[in-house]
């Protein structure tokens, strides 16, 4: 199956900096996936040459198993920039009317589908109202209802729940799962890093410019090897057993009731559990902490070179 998105050492240079280093990525069909980065890291200038906007210095890159820039390839690309300049002068329906005759759409097909996208992104009642009366959170809502106007294979988000509440961002995610049941392809750029873990399938972090990291959640987190116990009746047979097995050990009650153990492996946890009961301890609580999307992406920004 050829890939929706595909870069092979894709570079970009401004005045001798390196915004994006020999970026190669491979991105499924049917797959919704993220970009992280701080800023600077590169993300929007990667967008903008897939899009075509900005021409890359060296490498190469294709959208829908086409060149960047091919035409027929850029009929079936949404796009939702960042920063959206709006016809504050045109109501919500002449404003995707417009974009859908730009992207080919006509007649009563284009006027159901205006109608439908309102809907969909909660705009429904707002259809004759013009965009300078809205609020940037319903500018978003109107910018995403454009980008999915015409029904498009591979849909681009920049930063799309920036300035929506919590409501809007639920709204959006629930878009975006629509999109990939039914075999779309997404592209998410976006700094917000709950909304990249609930939606994404897999997400590729960047810093100044290179790829640093590539995969699905699981698989960027470390395993679970510290885990918090609570206990009842703990002697000093159990203790020395478990530290035999754990690397790092902390108390935190005395007489002993809870403690933080760290392990070699998460695989140590039902070993530790064993060590314990079998010294007469009464297990209440063995929680495994694994390490969240947070703490993975400042560990990869912090150990890369």
């Amino acid at each position: 199956m050829t890939n929706a998105v595909e870069t092979e050492a894709l570079t970009k240079i401004y005045g001798g900096v390196r915004a994006v280093d020999g970026l190669n990525l491979r991105i499924s069909q049917g797959e919704v996936f993220g970009l992280l980065g701080p800023n600077g890291a590169g993300k929007t200038t990667v967008l903008r040459m897939l899009l075509g906007s900005v021409r890359p210095t060296s490498g190469r890159a294709s959208l829908l198993g086409k060149p960047i820039g091919n035409i027929p390839a850029r009929s079936k690309i949404g796009y939702l920039p960042e920063t959206f300049q709006f016809h504050d002068f045109l109501t919500a329906t002449e404003f995707l009317r417009l974009h859908g005759r730009l992207a080919g759409l006509m007649g009563q097909a284009l006027e159901t589908r205006i109608g439908a996208m309102l809907e969909r992104v909660g705009l429904g009642a707002q259809a004759a109202v013009k965009l300078g009366q809205f609020s940037r959170g319903m500018r978003q809502r109107i910018g995403l209802a454009q980008a999915i106007l015409n029904d498009p294979d591979l849909v681009i988000l920049d930063e799309p729940t920036s300035a929506l509440d919590p409501v809007g961002r639920q709204d959006v995610h629930r878009i975006v799962e629509d999109l990939r049941d039914h075999g779309k392809t997404v592209l998410v750029n976006s700094h917000i890093l709950a909304e990249i873990e609930t939606s994404c399938d897999r997400i590729a972090v960047l810093k100044q410019g290179k790829s640093i990291a590539v995969g699905t959640i699981a698989e960027l987190v470390t395993a679970a090897s510290t885990v918090e116990v609570e206990v009842e009746a703990m002697n000093d047979a159990a203790l020395f057993a478990v530290r035999q097995i754990v690397q790092k050990l902390r108390l935190e009650r005395v007489p002993i009731t809870r403690f933080t153990a760290t392990l070699g492996s998460e695989n140590d946890i039902p070993e530790l559990a064993a060590a314990l009961v079998q010294n007469g301890v009464r297990l209440r609580a063995l929680v495994p902490k694994r390490e969240t999307l947070e703490e993975a992406y400042v560990r990869l920004l912090e150990n890369a070179p």
